[in-house]
Order: structure tokens, then C-alpha cells, then sequence
């Protein structure tokens, strides 16, 4: 599902990835943790193409058999909207639109059916316990309620992959039990792929394979 080779990422002379080789499998749920400044989020956004790797002699990155590096932006985007779906610390959802309109979004942007759309969101909103919330505008959602219309929302589009940062660094203890367990329930039933960065230990020990990352590189590839 996602084979990196040889990613660097510098930041002007920093060089925060230092040549990370990665095999994801399709289904499978995969966590990277590590101290703060070991690269985890940086590597995520490289795997989730928000950020390009500093090129290497024997970099690639292929995902789905797609070699996203080759991509122009148009592609690239599409190919981003399509196939990869995230879920961040801070939800990031739009204050102006409701429950439901939030979870369009992608799908919108993907020109897909309205009303099909409507219906898919709507059914997710269900499936996520959120049926009687569909309307409300994010201020009138907990924190637990707002993380999940943002899984809703990062599954519209139906991805092969999922990529989260720290999920659940916002949640209560209770919140965030749930939302890990959401997860593997997802995975077993849609098949999807995870990579979650998380600084939670029961989370990371949950996953069927966790990656320690030091100093920019993985230790345990």
C-alpha cells in the first residue's frame, strides 16, 4: 500500500528526516511514536504528500502503486482528495457549516453527486453515533462529537489510507478510548489502511505495528 525509500526533508541546514525506508500494508494499522522533534509529523505529511521529501539519490514514494513524486500538483491533489483521508489533533472543521455540510467537503471538491453525497455523510454521521447531531454547527458539538465528524469527514471519499496526528491529544480519557477503538472497527470493516502519530501509549501498543523514530530516522523499520 505505501513503500517509501530513502526520504529526507531539510529545513533549510536541518535535516529532519535522515533517510527513512517504510512498508505499510494494505489493512494494516501502523503507529510512530517517538520524542517531539524525532520527525513523526514530518514523516506523515511526507507519506500523506501535504509536504515533498528533499530528493535523494533512491528517493521514491509510491502509494496504491502510484508514484505520487511524479505527480504534478493538479494530479497530486486529486490524487490526495481521492485516495487519502486525515484526521488531526485539531479537528479543523468549518465553524459556518453544520455537521453534515463539513463532512461534504471532500466530496464536494471531488464533484461528486450532491445528493449521493448528502446521503453517504449522512449514513457515516450514523454509523459514527452522531444521527441526532447532523445539524448542529461545531460550537454546539463536544470535543469527542467534533473528532468524530472529522473521521466522517476523512472517510467521504471512501480512501485506501487514513493518516492521523495525535487523534486523540485533545480527548478525554473516555473520548479518546472510543475513537481508538473506531479505528480497528473501521479497518475491519472497510479494510482501510491507518498511520497514526500519537504520543498515547495504549493507542500506539494497540497497533499492529508500532515504529519508534529517533532522530529522524525509524529504529525498528
Amino acid at each position: 500500500m505505501i513503500q517509501a525509500k530513502n526520504l529526507h526533508k531539510f529545513y533549510d541546514q536541518l535535516e529532519v528526516l535522515k533517510g527513512v525506508d517504510l512498508h505499510i500494508q494494505k489493512g494494516e494499522i501502523v503507529s510512530i511514536v517517538g520524542a517531539s522533534g524525532a520527525g513523526k509529523t514530518t514523516l506523515l505529511q511526507l507519506l500523506g504528500t501535504l509536504d515533498k521529501p528533499s530528493i535523494q539519490e533512491g528517493t521514491s514514494l509510491h502509494i496504491n502503486g502510484e508514484d505520487v513524486l511524479r505527480m504534478n500538483d493538479k494530479n497530486l491533489s486529486k490524487f490526495r482528495n481521492l485516495n487519502l483521508g486525515f484526521i488531526f489533533q485539531f479537528h479543523q472543521l468549518l465553524p459556518e457549516f453544520t455537521a453534515l455540510e463539513n463532512v461534504c467537503i471532500p466530496a464536494f471538491i471531488a464533484n461528486k453527486n450532491k445528493q449521493e453525497t448528502e446521503k453517504e455523510a449522512k449514513r457515516l454521521l450514523e454509523y459514527l453515533g452522531l444521527s441526532n447531531r447532523i445539524d448542529h454547527k461545531p460550537n454546539a458539538l463536544s470535543g469527542g462529537e467534533q473528532q468524530r465528524v472529522a473521521v466522517a469527514r476523512a472517510l467521504i471519499n471512501k480512501p485506501d489510507v487514513i493518516f492521523a496526528d495525535e487523534p486523540s491529544g485533545n480527548l478525554d480519557t473516555l473520548s479518546a478510548e472510543n475513537l481508538h477503538q473506531l479505528f480497528f472497527q473501521l479497518r475491519d470493516e472497510f479494510g482501510q489502511t491507518f498511520v497514526i502519530v500519537t504520543h498515547n501509549e495504549e493507542l500506539a501498543n494497540m497497533a499492529d505495528r508500532k515504529l519508534i523514530m529517533i532522530d529522524g530516522q525509524i529504529s525498528n523499520p
